[in-house]
């Protein structure tokens, strides 16, 4: 719930739900008719029962309840090519981390990027007396309720369509993609032309409006750099419902913005993506180590070697069933390196995984998946998940971006202590260097040349696993405040005013200007909590 006198989230709830439009009449069919008729039944006491029932009917997990929502003008106004729905909110007030249901007033199926500047621009037109704000979903990966929009529009973005064309300029090739689209779906139109994107994500069923919203990163980021730095050109639909084409020629101040600007300066409706030939095969490599210093020291010499591999990953193992168990892990029982009969005799094991890209003809002997197969990977497991309902489940994961010259202090201070095993989801950790990414976009990296991303990605099948996950977040924050290590948190997360500004540093005033110049009304991204929509009655937030 917001506290309306000091602009700050509570995060101690585990599920967010909006109480203000929850089916009453399922509460009420769960309470005692005598107890619904009696005269004693007060409105106080009518709300403590009603608290009760619902905390019941959610398996005992505390929640907030958000404040109600004001009448607004008749949405059914908006004309529109594709669907206006009041029916399927409920679809689109949940996500990937499973802890937030916000639900939204609306959902809009775009037809067309018209579609998605005529929904802003109504929104924008009703002026600050209105509570509506409007949110961008893709593939709902978000994990704290970013995408969602409590009360107001939510834009389904997977309905814009258009697609994935090949094209060239100047000799470069490029993917011109829409915001909706899908990174599978990019890769495999690609794949026929023979190119890729360079940069990628573990996950490829993310848009590409949503991961160029955040940064992008993956195994490939150290050579080339977050998708963010391998965009051409934005299409980009304001907080005013203006349609602008962006790039670095063409209102560029909108064009980096927007990249990594956490869906706060306008919502992505088409982006052209730099291409490279695509390789056929890759050879997968994983050696263990057992010594945190080796592990790291050989990673920062890959990433700077001019000949090295493709892709280079880490991740930590805390204790052995770890290395198998999580979901992440690519290691098979039948692995030569039989990874299954590795006696770690009770150590923290890291795991350093690499590829090299190479065409048939090249190395037919090598042992090898295709390119394709590699890049999909976390989707194999993600069948296996969803088959075993695990997949739908709270996943409180805490993404921080930790200076080189203080990872060992991180791990001596975490893993093992904080974090005393690795069987609720892998941690991934690995280099990545400054110089690859644009310092004039909205990403946040910390100052170092060399930083390593740390991702905690916990899965919490039940209430005491995610009460354990976020008491370990909480931890690992606060040492890492307490010890002075100036990290950054990816996908970030803040629940005052004062946090997001720490988090930008001096770039919270450009981020600020920017705001008021694309989105003046902050009728953008609600979700994220950064900026609240300034009524008429109350003076701007900005």
């Amino acid at each position: 719930m917001v506290d309306q006198s000091t602009n700050t989230l509570d995060d101690s709830a585990f599920i967010y739900i909006s109480l203000a439009r929850f089916p009453f009449t399922a509460i009420f069919s769960a309470l005692p008719l005598s107890l619904i008729h009696s005269p004693l039944m007060t409105m106080q006491s009518c709300f403590i029962r009603l608290f009760v029932v619902v905390v019941v009917l959610l398996g005992s997990v505390t929640m907030h309840v958000s404040d109600p929502v004001l009448p607004s003008p008749p949405l059914e106004a908006l004309r529109l090519e594709g669907k206006l729905s009041f029916d399927d909110g409920h679809l689109a007030a949940k996500d990937f981390g499973n802890r937030y249901r916000l639900l939204p007033a609306a959902v809009v199926h775009p037809a067309s990027v018209s579609d998605v500047a005529s929904t802003v621009r109504h929104v924008f037109r009703l002026g600050p007396s209105s509570k509506l704000t409007v949110a961008a979903r893709g593939h709902g990966h978000s994990l704290r309720g970013q995408a969602q929009a409590d009360g107001g529009i939510v834009v389904r973005m997977e309905s814009l369509g258009g697609g994935t064309r090949v094209s060239h300029r100047g000799g470069q090739p490029y993917a011109d993609a829409s915001g909706g689209e899908l990174w599978i779906n990019v890769l495999e139109e690609c794949l026929k032309h023979g190119l890729a994107p360079k940069s990628w994500t573990d996950y490829l069923h993310l848009t590409v409006g949503g991961t160029l919203s955040n940064a992008g990163i993956s195994g490939q980021a150290f050579r080339h750099g977050p998708q963010i730095s391998n965009v051409n050109q934005l299409e980009i639909v304001t907080g005013k419902g203006e349609v602008m084409n962006c790039s670095e020629e063409q209102n560029a101040d909108l064009f980096h913005a927007a990249l990594g600007g956490l869906g706060q300066f306008g919502i992505i409706t088409r982006a052209q993506i730099a291409l490279e030939p695509a390789p056929e095969m890759v050879r997968w490599i994983r050696v263990l180590y057992s010594d945190f210093a080796s592990f790291t020291e050989d990673q920062e010499m890959l990433i700077s070697a001019k000949e090295t591999f493709d892709y280079i990953e880490g991740f930590v193992i805390i204790n052995r069933t770890g290395l198998l168990n999580n979901w992440r892990s690519s290691f098979d029982p039948q692995d030569p390196a039989r990874a299954s009969q590795f006696d770690s005799d009770g150590k923290i094991l890291f795991c350093l995984e690499m590829t090299k890209n190479f065409n048939r003809h090249e190395a037919e002997s090598m042992s090898q998946v295709s390119y394709l197969e590699f890049l999909d990977r976390v989707h194999v497991s993600e069948v296996k998940l969803r088959s075993k309902g695990l997949w739908e489940i709270p996943h409180p994961w805490l993404n921080l971006f930790v200076p080189r010259t203080r990872i060992k202090d991180f791990a001596e201070g975490v893993f093992g202590k904080i974090l005393t095993d690795s069987n609720n989801g892998p941690i991934l950790l690995y280099p990545l260097n400054r110089s690859k990414w644009d310092n004039r976009t909205s990403a946040v990296i910390p100052d170092e040349e060399i930083f390593y991303l740390v991702a905690l990605l916990s899965s919490a099948p039940s209430h005491g696993s995610l009460e354990r996950a976020l008491k370990q977040n909480s931890e690992i924050v606060d040492f890492c405040n307490k010890a002075g290590i100036k990290m950054k948190q990816y996908l970030p997360y803040y629940t005052t005013r004062e946090e997001w500004n720490g988090h930008y540093g001096d770039r919270w005033k450009t981020f600020g200007h920017r705001k008021r110049t694309y989105d003046p009304l902050a009728i953008l991204a609600p979700g994220q909590r950064i900026f609240r929509k300034p009524l008429q009655q109350s003076s701007s937030s900005l």
